[in-house]
């Protein structure tokens, strides 16, 4: 079996190829892009592409057949995983000089960044990206773009909880009433976890997670797994996961409400990128200029209750505005260094 490759893995390996970790020389922007029917017919002629991502399935395969309704004769080969599962099978590929992907969507920004460093990723940019995102959504040199804005709030289970007295911080949790009846997903499996994993033991301290792991904490894996046991009525409390999940199952009609905690609430941007020895590489780069067009991101907020860096993409009613969120900090580049640490620290704590 393979082995698995941790971020300093990949970075040792960096290191080994003479490109620094931490030094990558800058280069100019791409030249913006329009979709062409040049573009379109290459993609064409290629027929397919291989799109890896940590989106939910469901989103990902909905956004793949619009795609291919709107492109007929390309189809969209979805492969999902969890973000930091994605993250190891490409390592693993390219390690064996296996380079299936064309373009990769993951919920951990520090792995664009440990792609780009390694000199794997092909810079694009779109024009609608170049038009409607703000700078801070896109890597300078067209590496990756922020496709969707993720963020980790608390669910609960309305038949189990009335509003009234669900919890409304993180202090909260540790009400003995909560014990053996909360939900967290796993940060060795999930990008949005292994983010909301670390700004809350960043800002509240370790110990917060010894205290947390004491009141008997169901753990599962993915972010989009902590919505479906609270819906189930398995627990009654969600610690962290995918909000917008829970936002879609409460308009389906399921006993489920979100709430944003006091401290603030854990935020992921979600990249995608094109690889740079992409099988498919004119069908890849008319994917992420589509994907991050008007229509497919409006299709993220309108389908899948995510937030979008389109400035056109209008927001869906109901949804509360990210703006008017209270959101911890970002920091991709603490991830890059101390993920593994994260890990490690976590499973111990949790004895998982």
């Amino acid at each position: 079996m393979a082995k698995k490759l941790s971020k300093r893995d990949v970075l040792k390996g960096a290191g080994a190829l003479g490109l620094s970790a931490f030094a990558v020389r800058v280069s100019a922007a791409p030249v913006a892009e329009a979709v062409t029917p040049a573009l379109i017919e290459a993609a064409k002629k290629e027929g397919k592409l291989f799109f890896y991502t940590a989106m939910d399935l469901q989103f990902a395969e909905t956004l793949g057949k619009a795609f291919e309704t709107k492109f007929p004769g390309i189809a969209v080969r979805v492969e999902r995983s969890g973000a930091e599962r994605v993250f190891q099978r490409i390592g693993q590929e390219y390690a064996s000089n296996i380079h299936a992907c064309d373009v990769v969507n993951t919920a951990d920004q520090a792995h664009c960044i440990i792609w780009k460093r390694n000199g794997w990723l092909q810079p694009y940019m779109p024009e609608d990206v170049a038009r409607h995102f703000d700078k801070r959504f896109f890597d300078p040199e067209g590496h990756s773009i922020t496709t969707r804005i993720l963020i980790s709030p608390f669910g609960y289970n309305t038949d189990l909880v009335k509003k009234e007295d669900a919890p409304k911080s993180f202090k909260d949790l540790l009400d003995p009433k909560w014990k053996g009846k909360m939900v967290k997903a796993h940060p060795a499996y999930s990008g949005t976890i292994m983010n909301s994993t670390y700004q809350v033991a960043r800002d509240l301290g370790w110990d917060y997670f010894v205290k947390l792991a004491a009141q008997n904490v169901m753990q599962v894996q993915s972010a989009t797994d902590t919505p479906k046991r609270i819906s189930l009525g398995e627990r009654a409390i969600m610690v962290d996961g995918a909000g917008y999940l829970v936002i879609r199952n409460k308009e389906a009609g399921q006993p489920v409400d979100i709430v944003y905690p006091e401290e603030g609430t854990p935020i992921a941007t979600s990249p995608s990128a094109v690889f740079k020895d992409s099988p498919n590489p004119n069908a890849a780069r008319l994917f992420q200029n589509w994907m991050h067009g008007r229509e497919a991101q409006q299709i993220l907020v309108d389908y899948a209750r995510q937030y979008s860096p389109h400035d056109q993409a209008v927001e869906h009613p109901g949804v509360r505005k990210l703006g008017d969120i209270k959101l911890m900090k970002e920091d991709p580049e603490a991830i890059l260094t101390q993920a593994d640490d994260v890990k490690k620290r976590y499973a111990e704590i949790f004895k998982v």
